[in-house]
């Protein structure tokens, strides 16, 4: 059997995504079929769930993926096009030994990759990621595969995955609600369930469509959300929600056309969990506000800060136990939905609270506490490179006595406020914010960041 050898570059902290024709192919996603499959047979487990998301080559990656895995002995049960989420619903309702997403998220129509998971009752069953996703690449590499007669059927698991959303849906208010699925592979999901639902629904460029033609499938970047609040606004919408381009995120508009960031909706998620679980545990990403994890503590929770990366955030839920997690991309894990970050099932929690509270995502928005902040700022630098300017970066503030939590990245602590930056693990983008008290502090944060950039050589500007 041939060695197979991954582009470095594809192997990325949490999952498997690469540039379609130039470091990922077809004959890597059978590859990483034969390595998979041997990971969940050589830990006790055999059946496997497949499931892929609206992109042009999804198909036949699910295609070539699924001969891999077949090839080891595995069981597929190829659930077909339809959110991440939904194959990670599937893997739990169905008592599968593990679940494999051919899917490229929010990233770019020519890119595509794999986000992985194993049951936790097998080995280190959790999440795919770091090393486990070397791993994977050294039995490639070594063409360590286990063979065997596997087998493959296709199975449909929408009514049942709609049924779960349903049942978390309590608000006793009809709402007037616009849902943006950015062409995404949640568009047929979406369609049925709000089909369903009391109230009015209005949805925008809801065919999945994976050259996304509409804009980018990336709800924590405002000006991808102009359409929506324009159709709130229009439409006296109670609300907007959408979804990133596999649906494991979401993303929220209110009544007045105002976006709310990832760490706003953790803060209102936070205030309905710890009413039912007091004294929780709850995570937050690094980039997240320093007023969330002060109002968690005000609520009688635990705020963690953790790194970014929705893997590592499950794998620190499994850790701390905690109740509910989050990350200012819009990934939102509840332990109710088995840690699971789901962008729907987000929505339906979401739309319970405002129904439930009789309050509105703009009273619910207002009072949270006002921060003086940047939008994240992200920029283009070249994927070896971004991670030595971190050490750099690091090295001086070090050298520097400043107050620092490296956890992931540098988050650097001033009398003024904070500002971080870290490298994306999913783009060759490093990424930038800052969060102060008046906008003279934000000022002199912003000028100390890009101090540092300077000082390792980006011509750049993060602000």
């Amino acid at each position: 059997m041939l060695t197979h050898i991954f582009d470095p570059v594809v192997l990325r902290e949490y999952d498997i995504r690469g540039t379609v024709g130039k470091n990922l192919s077809i004959i890597d996603a059978v590859a990483l079929g034969r390595a998979f499959g041997t990971l969940v047979n050589r830990a006790g487990g055999h059946k496997i769930i497949v499931g892929y998301d609206g992109r042009t080559h999804s198909p036949d990656f699910e295609k070539a993926l699924t001969e891999g895995l077949v090839s080891t002995g595995a069981s597929v049960e190829r659930i077909g096009l339809g959110p991440t989420p939904m194959l990670y619903f599937a893997t739990h309702q169905l008592n599968a030994d593990a679940g494999i997403m051919v899917t490229g998220s929010h990233n770019p129509p020519d890119q595509n990759g794999f986000k992985m998971l194993m049951s936790r009752r097998l080995p280190d069953g959790g999440p795919i990621y770091g090393e486990r996703i070397k791993q994977l690449a050294t039995l490639a590499a070594q063409a360590d595969f286990v063979t065997g007669q596997g087998s493959s059927r296709q199975i449909d698991v929408r009514d049942d995955y709609i049924n779960m959303l349903f049942q978390n849906y309590k608000s006793p208010t009809p709402l007037t609600i616009a849902w943006d699925t950015g062409n995404g592979a949640s568009g047929e999901i979406v369609k049925r369930l709000t089909s369903r639902l009391p109230g009015k629904h209005m949805l925008l460029f809801n065919e999945i469509d994976g050259h996304f033609p509409n804009h980018s499938p990336d709800p924590s970047n405002e000006k991808n959300l102009r359409d929506l609040a324009a159709t709130v606004r229009d439409n006296k919408c109670d609300l907007g929600i959408a979804f990133d381009g596999d649906a494991d995120r979401i993303g929220a508009i209110d009544s007045q056309g105002r976006m709310l960031a990832g760490d706003q909706l953790l803060a209102i998620y936070a205030h309905d969990i710890l009413k039912m679980h007091p004294g929780a545990a709850v995570i937050a990403d690094v980039k997240a506000s320093q007023t969330l994890f002060e109002e968690i503590a005000r609520l009688g929770g635990k705020p963690i800060m953790w790194k970014t990366g929705n893997s590592l955030i499950k794998a620190k839920m499994a850790e701390t136990h905690a109740q509910l997690a989050g990350e200012m991309s819009g990934h939102v894990f509840f332990a109710a939905n088995h840690d699971f970050d789901d962008g729907l099932y987000a929505a339906m929690r979401l739309l319970s609270i405002i129904g439930l509270s009789k309050k509105s995502l703009s009273d619910w928005r207002d009072q949270l506490p006002a921060m003086v902040t940047t939008p994240e700022a992200r920029f283009h630098v070249d994927e070896v490179r971004k991670f030595k300017i971190i050490d750099e970066v690091k090295a001086r503030l070090q050298k520097s006595g400043a107050s620092i939590n490296d956890i992931d990245g540098v988050r650097v602590t001033t009398d003024d406020g904070w500002w971080l930056l870290r490298a994306s693990n999913t783009e060759a983008v490093m990424v930038a914010r800052a969060e102060a008290k008046n906008e003279a502090g934000l000022a002199r944060l912003k000028a100390q960041l890009n101090g540092q950039l300077q000082a390792s050589g980006l011509a750049s500007q993060a602000f």
